[in-house]
C-alpha cells in the first residue's frame, strides 16, 4: 500500500507535470522508506548494499552511545546545579567518587526519571530545530538546482547538536545550521562538494559570531540565569569559601589556566593532599624549608592549613616562597585538581563522561564504542583516528616531557599546562568526540591511505598546539580539524604524485 502511494505521488512530480519542480523533496521521502529508485549506469559504482543511506544510518548506529550519554548527563548536571539545594549538590559530588556511589545517586529518590526528563527537555528541541531548519535550507537548494536530496544532513544534523551546548538558545540553532548548511556546503554545490565539514562549520559560525553564548560558563542546564541563581544560593547556604565553592566551569577551563602559573605552583598545592606523591616534590621541599624557616611558621608540608598553603605558594622568592599571584592562588588551585585528577576530576569521571561539556562529547567510553562500529563496518577510516590520536597524544607527551626535564630546577619553574600529563588531554573536552565522528568525515578528509595517516596526525598535533600555547583558546579541536580539512585536498595531491614517480622509476627499473 505505501509502496503504491510512493508511486502515485512521484507520479505527479514526472517531467512535464506541475509538480515536476518538487521531485526532488518526493525522492528523498522515497529514499527515506525504502532505497534509491536508480541504479548507477557510469562509474563510480558500488556493488554491494551499503549505499549512502545505509553509510549515514551506521554513522547514526555509532553515534547512540554519545546521544544515550548526551541525554543522561546533561539531565544528570542540569537537575543537580539547578536545584538549588547543596545538600543535593553535596550527595552528587560525594557519590561520584565510585561507579557505585554514581549508581546509587542516580537511583535514588525518584532521581531517574527527572534526569532523563531533563536531559530530554536539553537536547530534543535542539535536535527538531537543526532538522527542521537545516533539512529546509537543503530542499530549497535541491528545488532550486534541480538535484537530489541526499541523505548527508542526517548525520550533519546530529552531530551539529551534540556538539552544542546545553544552553544555546533555540533561535541561534537555526541562525548556525542555516548559515553552515549554506556557507559550508551549498555554495561549494552540495552533498560531496564540501571542502569543510559541515557540523563544524554549524559551530565555527556560531562560535565565532556570538562568541559569549558559546564559551564561558554555559554548559550546564538550559537557561543560565537560573544556574546562576542556583549556585549562589547553595554556595549561601552551605558557607562555601572562594576555592571549595561550587562551580560551573568545565575541566577544560579549569586546564586553562595562564603561563604564570608554574610546575611548582601546582605541586605544591597538590603535596598538601598527595604528599610527597608529586612530580617536584624535592624542588618544593627545598623552598617550604627556606619558607617556614624566614617566617618561623613551624609548620609540615603537607599538613597546612589553607591560609599557610596560599601564604607559601604567593609568598616573594625572598621569603622562600614561590612567588605566585595572589590574584592567579584560585587558578592555580583549580588546575591542580583537574592535572592530578582530585576531587571530581578522577579520570573515570573524564572518561565515562560525568563532567561538563558540550551536550554530545563528554563521554570517552561513548566515542570508543561508536569508533568501534565504524571501524569494523569499514565506514569509519582507522588511520585517520589512529593518526589523529597520535598526533594529539606525542605532541602532549613531548610538551611534558620537555617541560618536566628542561630548566631551572627541574622544569619547575616551566608554565603548568605545558607539563599537564599527556593521557589526560584525551580525556579532556571533544577531543574523542573530533577523533572518530569529526576528522573522519570521508568528503572532506583524504582519500588515500597515506593521506589519511598525515592529516589525521596534522590535527592531532595543531590540536594540541593550540591547547598548551593559546591561552585564549582552550579547545582546540574544531580549529584543527577545519585547518586539516583545508589541506586534504593538497595531502591527497602530494601523496598521488609520489605514488606516481615511485611507479615510473619500478617501470624504467
Amino acid at each position: 500500500m505505501l509502496r503504491k502511494i510512493l508511486d502515485y505521488q512521484i507520479s505527479l512530480t514526472d517531467k512535464g507535470k506541475p509538480l515536476h519542480k518538487v521531485r526532488p523533496l518526493v525522492d528523498a521521502l522515497d529514499n527515506f522508506l525504502y532505497e534509491p529508485a536508480i541504479n548507477t549506469k557510469r562509474g563510480p559504482h558500488i556493488r554491494d548494499a551499503v549505499d549512502i543511506k545505509r553509510w549515514m544510518m551506521i554513522v547514526v548506529f555509532a553515534l547512540i552511545p554519545c546521544i544515550l550519554m548526551a541525554l543522561w548527563n546533561t539531565g544528570l548536571q542540569s537537575f543537580v546545579y539547578s536545584s538549588g539545594d547543596y545538600r543535593l549538590m553535596n550527595d552528587y559530588l560525594a557519590g561520584a567518587q565510585s561507579l557505585q556511589g554514581y549508581f546509587n545517586f542516580a537511583f535514588s529518590n525518584g532521581h531517574f526519571w527527572s534526569i532523563l526528563k531533563a536531559g530530554f527537555i536539553a537536547l530534543a528541541p535542539v535536535v527538531i530545530i537543526t532538522y527542521m531548519v537545516g533539512g529546509l535550507c537543503e530542499a530549497i537548494f535541491a528545488v532550486v538546482r534541480g538535484h537530489e536530496l541526499t541523505e548527508g544532513f542526517l548525520v550533519t544534523g546530529i552531530l551539529y547538536a551534540l556538539i552544542l551546548p546545553s544552553t544555546i538558545p533555540y533561535w541561534m540553532v537555526a541562525v548556525g545550521v542555516a548559515a553552515g548548511v549554506i556557507l559550508g556546503k551549498e555554495v561549494f554545490g552540495g552533498s560531496g562538494m564540501n571542502i569543510v565539514n559541515p557540523a563544524l562549520a554549524c559551530r565555527a559560525f556560531l562560535f565565532f559570531t556570538f562568541p559569549g553564548k558559546m564559551s564561558g560558563d554555559v554548559w550546564v542546564g538550559t537557561n543560565p540565569t537560573v544556574v546562576r541563581e542556583s549556585l549562589l544560593k547553595m554556595n549561601k547556604d552551605a558557607n562555601t569559601t572562594s576555592l571549595d565553592g561550587y562551580s560551573q566551569a568545565t575541566p577544560l577551563a579549569n586546564y586553562n589556566a595562564t603561563p604564570e602559573i608554574k610546575r611548582i605552583h601546582v605541586d605544591a598545592i597538590a603535596s598538601n593532599s598527595l604528599g610527597s606523591d608529586v612530580d617536584a616534590n624535592d624542588y618544593v621541599q627545598k623552598y617550604f624549608d627556606k619558607w617556614n624557616a624566614a617566617g618561623n611558621h613551624h609548620a609540615a608540608l603537607g599538613e597546612l592549613n589553607a591560609d599557610q598553603l596560599r601564604q607559601f605558594v604567593t609568598s616573594p622568592l625572598s621569603e622562600g616562597g614561590l612567588n605566585l599571584s595572589p590574584a592567579l592562588y584560585e587558578d592555580a588551585y583549580r588546575f591542580t585538581s583537574v592535572n592530578y585528577g582530585l576531587n571530581h576530576y578522577g579520570d573515570w569521571n573524564l572518561f565515562l563522561g560525568d563532567r561538563l561539556g558540550s551536550m554530545g562529547e563528554t563521554s570517552v567510553l561513548g566515542c570508543l564504542i561508536g569508533a568501534i562500529i565504524l571501524i569494523w563496518t569499514g565506514v569509519g577510516s582507522w588511520r585517520t583516528m589512529l593518526g589523529m590520536a597520535l598526533g594529539a597524544f606525542l605532541t602532549a607527551l613531548l610538551f611534558e616531557t620537555g617541560a618536566s626535564f628542561f630548566g631551572a630546577d627541574g622544569g619547575a619553574w616551566n608554565p603548568a599546562t605545558l607539563a599537564f600529563p599527556a593521557y589526560k588531554h584525551m580525556l579532556l573536552g571533544g577531543l574523542a568526540f573530533g577523533i572518530v565522528f569529526m576528522a573522519t568525515d570521508p568528503v572532506s578528509s583524504p582519500a588515500t591511505k597515506v593521506g589519511r595517516w598525515i592529516y589525521g596526525v596534522l590535527a592531532g598535533v595543531v590540536t594540541i598546539i593550540i591547547r598548551a600555547i593559546n591561552p585564549a583558546y582552550p579547545e582546540g579541536v574544531m580549529l584543527a580539524i577545519l585547518m586539516a580539512n583545508v589541506f586534504a585536498p593538497l595531502i591527497d595531491y602530494y601523496v598521488v604524485q609520489g605514488m606516481r614517480k615511485r611507479s615510473v622509476k619500478r617501470v624504467r627499473a
